[in-house]
């Protein structure tokens, strides 16, 4: 079964509908209950995140995820003293601008002000943490003040 048909099979039953006849179900069968509509949501929703990962996956680069090789940092670091652009460089590598320039970073042929995209070359930027801290305490400190009063 494919996952349209699953997903017109679930929107069918979900709109009190017999999936093969398109007859409306009585209203006593057990897909009237509360819980179980709330499943057959829960199933395609899942279906549609399943697909809409499918979908976003397929339009990146070729090599997204694969470990970089000695060859392939060799060429990446000729490529790139040649003059040409991180963005030109991406696409023949078949990796993403941010992969580029985080490899780029790790070898020390940019610095993290001349990068496009955000993040170090471990993917975490480093402000975003620090910020989300301040404002926990913040909340904390408010929270604490309204609890005295």
């Amino acid at each position: 079964m494919t996952q349209t048909r699953a997903r017109q099979i679930l929107q069918s039953l979900i709109q009190g509908m017999d999936p093969v006849t398109g007859e409306e179900l009585p209203h006593e069968t057990v897909l009237q209950h509360a819980d179980v509509l709330r499943a057959l949501l829960a199933g395609l929703n899942a279906i549609e995140q399943t697909a809409a990962r499918a979908q976003r996956r397929a339009q990146l680069p070729d090599n997204v995820g694969q470990a970089w090789t000695a060859e392939e940092e060799g060429r990446l670091v000729a490529a790139f003293k040649s003059g040409d652009s991180p963005l030109a460089i991406a696409r023949q590598h078949g990796r993403t601008l941010r992969a580029i320039e985080a490899r780029l970073e790790k070898l020390g042929m940019i610095t993290a002000e001349q990068r496009t995209t955000r993040g170090g070359f471990t993917g975490v930027s480093e402000a975003a943490p620090r910020a989300r801290i301040a404002r926990r305490a913040a909340l904390g400190r408010r929270r604490a003040q309204r609890r005295s009063r």
